[in-house]
């Protein structure tokens, strides 16, 4: 997760900056569509063995051992996703929030930030429905319903929370350690880390969202929209409020010299 200058110079507006940017960029935004795509295939593969009806692992495991081992999955694929040639040039996004975050700071066109998060949404959402093709009643059905992200025991109040929480560090620690020598090339890292302890912890509460083309992704194929608008909106509202407090921590620190 990072932003890349893919800017058009030249063109202020109408529609020849969106046919500048399709042309120039359509490599990048077919990319979100492929890592998130990937990490989908990896939620339903891996959720099937370890959660499914029919789950391999099902009763081998206690459920935090299964969803420890689920972490470890998706933090290894976010991880590949952000280092992989294939995904890796976008900036890997494959999230709107992202997306949205880094044209609130001016890192993105508009049109660039609507073709990756068009593209995001269909990625995921055509996987999920290959993926169901695929798996069958072990991924569709009850308890899983296509990796449906869904508030957990704790309510929904408890989901919001934690949706909100763990946006806002996540894009807190992009910002942060993008300004920072030593630590941005570790970004990818800390992100993939991150993404193996939401799984494990916020998992049980929240079904760990974060991001709302993902949640898209499985909703519409099982129809399960339960709290939807925690996974629309609360992550969009974390990685915001994480671009307003990395704003005036940098306004803060000018300002003393």
């Amino acid at each position: 997760m990072r932003a890349v200058d893919i800017s058009i110079r030249g063109i202020s507006r109408g529609t020849s900056l969106i046919k500048a940017s399709f042309n120039k960029n359509r490599t990048f935004y077919f990319q979100e569509a492929l890592g998130l795509g990937i990490f989908m295939v990896s939620a339903c593969f891996f959720s099937g063995l370890l959660f499914g009806r029919n789950g391999y692992f099902v009763s081998d495991f206690s459920a935090f051992t299964r969803q420890s081992i689920l972490g470890l999955m998706m933090g290894s694929t976010a991880l590949y996703i952000f280092y992989s040639r294939f995904t890796s040039p976008s900036g890997s996004h494959i999230n709107p929030a992202v997306t949205l975050t880094f044209f609130r700071l001016g890192k993105m066109n508009r049109w660039d930030a609507f073709f990756y998060i068009i593209f995001q949404f269909i990625g995921g959402t055509v996987t999920v429905y290959f993926m169901a093709f695929i798996m069958g009643e072990n991924l569709t059905s009850s308890p899983l319903h296509d990796v449906a992200t869904v508030p957990g025991k704790y309510g929904t109040a408890a989901a919001a929370i934690a949706e909100f929480i763990t946006a806002f560090i996540m894009m807190s620690m992009i910002l942060f350690t993008a300004d920072h020598e030593s630590l941005k090339k570790y970004s990818r890292i800390f992100a993939g880390i991150l993404v193996t302890i939401y799984v494990i912890i916020a998992g049980p509460i929240s079904g760990f969202g974060m991001n709302p083309a993902r949640s898209f992704a499985s909703a519409l194929p099982s129809g399960v929209w339960d709290s939807f608008w925690i996974y629309l909106f609360i992550p969009l509202a974390g990685m915001m409020g994480a671009a307003e407090f990395y704003l005036l921590v940098k306004r803060k620190s000018v300002l003393k010299r």
